[in-house]
């Protein structure tokens, strides 16, 4: 008996000392590495797509510090877009806007900057002056403007932000979390030129007068890390040391979020890591590239009956290194009887990417401009048009 119970003993620590190290093995490989062990937040997403390569607490709220400043920039660019303001515009500064504190390219009351300069301020040098001054400029008032932000925000499904004021000074309730951080700055690389601005390591401002002011990018790795052009530092003794960056090899662009750092050695290098990890794994395939062309959009009983599309940005497909990507393809698929009037900005379809059959992804398409509806004496030739000239 007791020698029985000595082997199946023996028996069952054989099978035990087997298993373990595949067992071992297994948990160990399902643990992610931490990237930014020192960070309190952080993510790693794929421009074109919106993936997320890498996260840690990326729906914490947090204080954002100067990074709320994306989100300025954002709505600076997309008023550049929309022909609301010019680069050349003049820009005044108030009272209010040269009181403000920390980061500044001094603004004095009365002041008057153009766009472009104050565009600058804001991206180089972080400039709280320089926000206030074009908050002031696009709402008339920085209330008016953070009440545009956060509206822009809800649009954007920011759910974890609400910002107070546009420049990221501490107060109070004002928060996002490094997930929202990485969605309004792919956003804000939809608008390509954001990145003369956000990529420049140095400038100056008032360079031909008395008083030239010397711009030094606060985001060294604009300098540091090959492809790296930009976007935005923050740094408040509440918030720590926060960086969201972007960086771009060949077709490939990513941003990289990190909260919450300990000082700006430690912030870099974390950043630098999400950096590396996505280049060496991850590659992007791009399906259309900016500039092409998307067709042609027909809307019925439209002023413009048809109008060209064409790619205002990448789209592509993020893919891990050596997958073969031979069986890409990708379909325009417009919404039913599009009938005008139509809204520039209003979706009329999307384009779908498939892997084979099997379907990757889909992107939402908009129309470029406004199409008013066209009068019946133009219905009426068009449609005798039609008729006497159908072959």
């Amino acid at each position: 008996m007791l020698k029985r119970w000595i082997s199946g003993w023996t028996a069952g620590l054989l099978a035990l000392l087997l298993l373990a190290p595949a067992a071992y093995a297994k948990e160990t490989a399902q643990q992610p590495v931490d990237l930014t062990p020192n960070a309190k937040s952080a993510v790693l997403m794929d421009v074109d797509t919106g993936t997320i390569m890498s996260e840690k607490n990326m729906h914490e709220k947090l204080p954002p510090a100067s990074i709320t400043k994306v989100m300025t920039m954002l709505l600076i660019m997309e008023a550049l877009g929309d022909g609301k303001i010019q680069l050349s515009d003049k820009v005044r500064t108030s009272e209010y806007a040269a009181s403000m504190g920390g980061s500044q390219i001094f603004l004095e009351p009365g002041e008057e900057m153009t766009v472009q300069d104050m565009l600058k301020g804001i991206a180089m040098a972080s400039g709280n002056d320089a926000s206030v001054a074009m908050a002031e400029k696009l709402a008339g008032s920085e209330e008016a403007f953070v009440q545009q932000m956060n509206a822009r925000a809800k649009e954007l499904g920011m759910t974890n932000t609400n910002f107070v004021n546009c420049n990221g000074l501490p107060a109070e309730n004002h928060y996002t979390s490094a997930h929202d951080i990485a969605v309004m700055s792919r956003e804000l690389l939809k608008h390509e030129e954001i990145t003369k601005f956000t990529g420049a390591y140095q400038d100056y401002l008032r360079k031909d007068t008395e008083k030239p002011f010397w711009l030094v990018n606060t985001n060294k790795l604009v300098r540091f890390y090959s492809g790296a052009d930009g976007l935005k530092t923050g740094y408040t003794s509440e918030a720590r040391f926060c960086l969201t960056a972007t960086a771009k090899k060949d077709s490939f662009r990513v941003v990289a979020v990190v909260l919450g750092e300990p000082d700006t050695k430690t912030r870099n290098a974390e950043v630098t890591k999400l950096f590396d990890f996505a280049f060496s794994q991850y590659t992007n395939h791009p399906v259309v590239k900016s500039g092409d062309s998307l067709g042609s959009l027909v809307v019925e009983k439209g002023l413009v009956r048809e109008i060209p599309l064409v790619a205002k940005h990448q789209y592509g497909i993020l893919m891990k290194k050596g997958e073969a990507d031979g069986s890409i393809r990708h379909e325009i698929q417009f919404h039913e009887r599009l009938k005008a009037p139509l809204a520039a900005g209003q979706e009329i379809g999307k384009l779908v990417i498939y892997k084979g059959e099997q379907q990757l992804k889909e992107f939402p398409l908009y129309a470029p401009q406004d199409v008013p509806k066209a009068g019946w004496w133009t219905l009426l030739k068009r449609t005798a048009g039609e008729l006497f000239f159908v072959q």
